[in-house]
């Protein structure tokens, strides 16, 4: 609900743009990818008319896109005026002469147990009356003229064509065979074939041709194989002893021996013998294998392979012509009365036509190849009128074809082979360019496909006559001709058929989807929509088409389809999207506010202020837009899996760059976007986390949302250009980091009134979980940068740079949005600590009203402090249980930080109010209870200069006067520590610790300063031990005086002894101060001072003389700049206090005054 509401703000913009046009698009690239349901031929795509009714309705003029007029209709194949019926034609030709062959052809039939014998002659005689159209009448009379006519004289045409498995007769295992031939009723006339030496499957292929007896249904053909055995002398056949296969042969051998010695004959010897009676040979011809066959063997003896014809007498040109023609008006009849479908009629005959045509052949002595091309030539002219089956010419081609490249031909043949396939190839190409008529998944359109094709191919390999203008104008109006004024090969015609199918079915396309008004939006859907269709043509081609053409002919179609597509769709859709991008108006901001906006340019040209209402935004039809980006990547990346190397030259490969100020334009406005959504989702947090394992709230998820779907908008443009996505990414960081900041102050806004509790007794400020939850949902938002940066594929954009121009400028573009994302991370963190900062500040006046409490009241009543420590807890609880780690530990560094800044404060104001020293020593005992309380582990508490600085000085204000004094002396040893250069002087001892006794000796001193008129000094050194209080009853000695001295030898030693006690005190000092003795004055001039800490004194009982010798710098006190001489002069109404004041003054080298206070 909440979710709906945030989106409700800017009506769903960055879903529209973001996941739902990535599942928009998704779905329409597997719609795409989906093997489609392919177009019914009866039905047109989208329930329009056929591309044949467009195009015929078109005007000449309408058809810019295929670069050609067409002429009369789609297929631009209008009728011949030339052409006539084929009936009449074939009946005006001699109709009564050539139905009176046909007629004694039936009488006299020749062969047996074919079509004719079984049909019978009444019934063929009733067919050929019936096709020819002849009335009784005229049919008696011709049939009388044919009974009246001689039998014809014809020819039995034997082919031997080889022999197979023939039986050895020979030693070597081997025949030597030749076949005789001869009819039973005349087996005084024989034929023989040559003789195949060794061998027992021979090869002849040679032809014979015996007269046809008188009594055809008696007589027989006999076929006898006799193995060739020479003549031989006994010495000759001794000498193929060497040659004698197996013990068979070598009996063989012996009694052919026995025989030439015995009788001197040779022999041949029969093999096996096969008979055909001639009534078995049908009039049309067979080709059989006849056994061989020998008596007393039941075994076969072998096969024989031969081919039997019937020929007549009659000129070859005269019959074929004959043939033609009969065969013209048969087919005819034929498909008149079988109302078979267009492209189905496959050649098969019915049995009276059947007869009647190879009693025709057989009797007129056409031979295969003169039959096959008269098939060819009609079947060619009758397929323009009455579509046959391309199988049929196909397998025409095949016959046909092996025959014309046999050289044997004579012009007159070849002319008829091609004017027949010049009739042919309009259908052809018309089959092509009609593909998408066609159910593109049936299985018999991509066989006829096929078949179309191999007639391409097949001709397309065949040697055209010069004469033979293979595509006349009058029936390729659509055809260009070539430039070189060269004649087309049937290839180019082919892809041209392609390119103009193509070009027709994209007028179609446009005819059948107009647009129905002129808006953008309008306008942008038609652009989408005849992608998708011209998509879909392209995807049926790939899926069924584009293999068949590619075997068949080596023709890649679907990559044709796409050169013609890609520029059409490119001269389309550029100017219409360079005019909407041109349309969209211009949004201005003021960064920070969602409030001010600039439109320039409305969608009447005018200009206003004020925040666009949803409807009226320039983008409104943006998602369309992007829509029709997307549909154009998708028919781009079809574009470079057909033309893997070649796709840039497509006009449509630079699509993108229509979209750029599209894509600009989306980009500011989607800033503004984010950050009215930003506003909303933050106004609509209730800061509460959004599941029990994360600490952020629903804000956070709601902006990161937003950023999500702007990386999906980015990655489905996939913007190719390196250049512009550099300029679009750089425009994306720098507007989602400026979301970043205008989140975090948001979200600080949100939570600045957030818990603030008041009662009757006192108002105090408690840390709640709100400000837990908005401190991490802004370091949520902050760690979410970096890896958004690296998913908008940041650095391979500039590894490409560096690729196509160069690494330096590669690098200066990286390093620029580095540092625009590194600003902005730290310009987040800052905006964390800053409100940390506010939080903290808000809880300062209980903490210092509770300390001030707790100072006053430590020991006299300790639940002030325990205030304080509970108020602390609390918050601090609530911090480390709702934040991160490092935020947690950034807060308690503030927390200290501030805390520091309030106790100085207080210091500085209790100072002025002369507080007690018990008041200091009891601030600085809560300070330490509460960093004993709250000190992480390992970790130094004193992390603050500020709070170092401030413990240091509760310290020594919390100090007694004899404690703070010594603090003072302390300080003047450590300040002597620090002298590098002295200049008043040094001073030499040795000193050791023995037992409980300290050992000192004085020995030199060196560049005293002169206190005396003459420039020398009369000097002794006084030893001391500080702290004074602890070392009352301790002696002071003191050295002699050395007079007029400024390089004093004092060589003396001193034994003080201690107490146990007195001894183990940890900061004592020895105090040594060299004076210069005045004998008019009262009191001796203090020369200088040095220290020496007993921790610097070795405890040895060793001679004092093996010790090292100490040298201490001289100094006086400089000023009262230290911190326990400022805390000595706050006591003015302490005497101890102002005594020794004094006494430091009188030892400085000039006269000072102090302001006290």
């Amino acid at each position: 609900m909440r979710g709906a509401r945030i989106q409700e703000v800017d009506d769903s913009f960055f879903e529209k743009f973001g996941s739902i046009l990535k599942q928009a698009s998704q779905k329409a690239a597997l719609e795409e990818s989906t093997p489609l349901a392919p177009l019914k031929e009866e039905e047109e795509q989208d329930g329009e008319k056929s591309a044949t009714e467009v195009s015929e309705s078109r005007s000449v003029t309408r058809d810019s896109d295929s670069g050609n007029e067409t002429l009369i209709d789609t297929d631009s194949e209008p009728e011949d005026p030339e052409k006539v019926d084929f009936y009449v034609e074939a009946v005006g030709w001699n109709v009564d002469e050539l139905y009176l062959e046909v007629l004694y052809e039936i009488l006299h039939n020749v062969g047996g147990c074919d079509v004719g014998c079984e049909v019978g002659q009444h019934a063929m005689l009733g067919y050929v009356q019936e096709a020819f159209k002849i009335s009784n009448d005229k049919h008696i009379e011709l049939l009388t003229q044919a009974e009246a006519k001689e039998p014809p004289e014809l020819m039995l045409n034997v082919e031997v064509v080889e022999g197979k498995d023939l039986v050895p007769k020979d030693p070597t295992g081997l025949s030597d065979p030749f076949v005789t031939i001869y009819l039973m009723s005349n087996t005084a006339h024989r034929y023989n074939t040559s003789v195949k030496s060794g061998t027992l499957n021979p090869v002849w292929e040679e032809h014979f041709s015996l007269p046809m007896p008188g009594n055809l249904q008696e007589d027989s053909l006999c076929l006898e194989v006799w193995d060739f055995d020479p003549a031989e002398t006994v010495k000759e056949k001794m000498t193929k002893i060497f040659e004698v296969k197996g013990v068979k042969g070598l009996r063989k051998l012996m009694k052919e021996i026995a025989i030439t010695a015995s009788t001197g004959k040779h022999d041949n010897e029969l093999i096996g013998t096969a008979n055909i009676p001639l009534k078995s040979i049908p009039a049309g011809g067979m080709t059989t294998y006849l056994n061989l066959n020998k008596k007393s063997k039941l075994r076969r003896q072998g096969v024989l392979k031969t081919r039997f014809t019937f020929s007549s007498e009659k000129n070859s040109q005269v019959a074929a012509q004959e043939h033609r023609h009969l065969l013209r008006i048969l087919l005819l009849h034929e498909l008149e009365s079988s109302k078979v479908a267009p492209y189905w009629w496959c050649g098969n005959f019915s049995a009276p036509a059947e007869g009647i045509l190879t009693q025709h052949a057989a009797q007129s002595g056409l031979s295969q190849s003169d039959n096959y091309l008269a098939q060819w030539s009609v079947y060619c002219a009758v397929t323009t009128d009455h579509p046959l089956s391309f199988a049929l010419f196909n397998g025409l081609l095949d016959k046909v074809t092996k025959h014309l490249q046999s050289g044997l031909v004579n012009e007159e043949d070849v002319k008829l082979f091609w004017d027949g396939a010049k009739k042919l190839l309009p259908t052809c190409y018309s089959h092509i360019r009609k593909l998408r008529k066609k159910t593109a998944g049936d299985k018999t359109v991509l066989k006829t496909l096929r078949e179309v094709l191999n007639v391409l191919y097949k001709l397309s390999i065949l040697d055209l006559p010069e004469s033979i203008e293979l595509f006349p104008v009058n029936l390729y109006g659509w055809l260009r001709d070539k430039d070189d004024g060269t004649k087309l090969s049937i290839l180019e015609v082919l892809n041209q058929a392609v390119i103009q199918g193509a070009s027709d079915w994209f007028v179609h396309i446009l005819d059948n989807n107009e647009c129905k008004d002129k808006t953008d939006e309008s306008r942008l859907q038609h652009l989408i929509r005849v992608i998708q269709l011209v998509r879909s043509d392209l995807q049926r081609a790939v899926e069924y088409f584009d293999r068949v053409f590619v075997e068949v002919m080596s023709f890649p179609y679907s990559k044709a389809l796409y050169g013609v597509y890609e520029d059409k769709i490119a001269s389309l859709v550029e100017p219409e999207v360079t005019q909407v991008c041109k349309n969209l108006k211009r949004l201005r901001y003021s960064e920070g506010s969602t409030n001010s906006v600039y439109l320039a340019g409305g969608l009447n040209g005018d200009t206003g202020l004020g925040t666009p209402e949803v409807g009226m935004e320039p983008l409104a039809m943006g998602t369309t837009l992007f829509e029709l980006y997307l549909a154009l990547q998708r028919f781009l990346t079809l574009g470079q899996g057909l033309n893997e190397t070649e796709w840039h030259i497509y006009s449509i490969s630079k699509f993108h760059s229509w979209f750029f100020g599209g894509v600009a334009q989306w980009l500011d406005i989607a800033a503004y976007k984010a950050l009215t959504r930003i506003e909303k989702a933050v106004e609509l947090d209730n800061l509460v986390p959004v599941d029990t394992n994360v600490k952020y709230s629903s804000s956070g998820v709601d902006t990161l949302a937003i950023f999500y779907q702007i990386k999906i908008f980015w990655q489905q443009l996939a913007w190719p250009d390196v250049e512009g996505c550099y300029t679009f990414v750089a425009k994306i960081v720098d507007d989602i980091c400026r979301c970043c900041v205008f989140y975090s102050d948001r979200m600080a806004t949100r939570v600045g009134t957030v818990g603030t509790v008041s009662t009757v007794y006192e108002e105090r400020f408690e840390v709640t979980t709100e400000w837990c939850v908005a401190i991490n949902n802004i370091d949520y938002v902050r760690q979410s940068l970096q890896p958004f940066v690296q998913e908008l594929g940041m650095d391979e954009i500039i590894q490409k740079m560096c690729e196509t121009r160069s690494p330096l400028e590669a690098q200066r573009c990286k390093e620029t949005l580095q540092n625009v994302i590194a600003n902005a991370i730290d310009t987040v963190k800052n905006k964390i600590v800053d409100l940390l900062e506010v939080m903290i500040k808000k809880m300062m006046p209980s903490i210092t009203r509770f300390l001030i409490e707790g100072a006053e009241l430590l020991h006299q009543d300790c639940s002030s402090m325990d205030r304080v420590m509970r108020y602390l807890e609390a918050n601090l609880d609530t911090l480390y249980q709702h934040l991160n780690n490092e935020n947690f530990s950034r807060t308690l560094d503030i927390v200290w930080e501030q805390l520091g800044e309030v106790l100085y404060e207080l210091i500085q104001a209790n100072l002025e109010k002369r507080r007690p020293p018990s008041f200091f020593s009891n601030l600085h005992e809560c300070l330490k209870i509460m960093v004993r309380s709250f000190r992480q582990d390992n970790k130094d508490i004193y992390t603050s200069d500020t709070l170092k600085r401030v413990e240091y000085l509760l310290k020594i204000h919390g100090m007694e006067t004899r404690e703070l004094i010594h603090q003072y002396h302390l300080e003047r040893w450590q300040e002597q520590q620090a002298i590098s250069e002295p200049k008043m002087g040094l001073l030499t001892v040795r000193a050791q610790f023995i037992e409980n006794n300290l050992k000192i000796e004085i020995m030199n001193a060196r560049n005293l300063m002169a206190t005396d008129s003459n420039g020398l000094c009369d000097s002794y050194v006084r030893v001391g031990l500080l702290p004074e209080d602890s070392f009352v009853n301790v002696e002071k000695p003191k050295t002699q005086t050395h007079s007029k001295n400024l390089f004093p030898l004092y060589d003396e030693m001193f034994l003080i002894q201690l107490t146990p006690d007195q001894r183990r005190i940890q900061d004592g000092l020895i105090h040594l101060v060299i004076k210069d003795k005045d004998m008019f004055s009262v009191s001796n001039t203090f020369v200088g001072e040095a220290y020496l800490h007993f921790s610097e004194v070795p405890d040895t009982p060793a001679p004092i003389s093996s010790l090292p010798q100490q040298h201490l710098p001289l100094s006086r006190p400089a000023n009262i700049d230290g911190d326990a001489m400022k805390a000595i002069e706050s006591r003015q109404g302490d005497k101890q206090a102002r005594e020794f004041l004094k006494k430091q003054r009188q030892k400085m080298p000039t006269k000072q005054f102090f302001s006290l206070g």
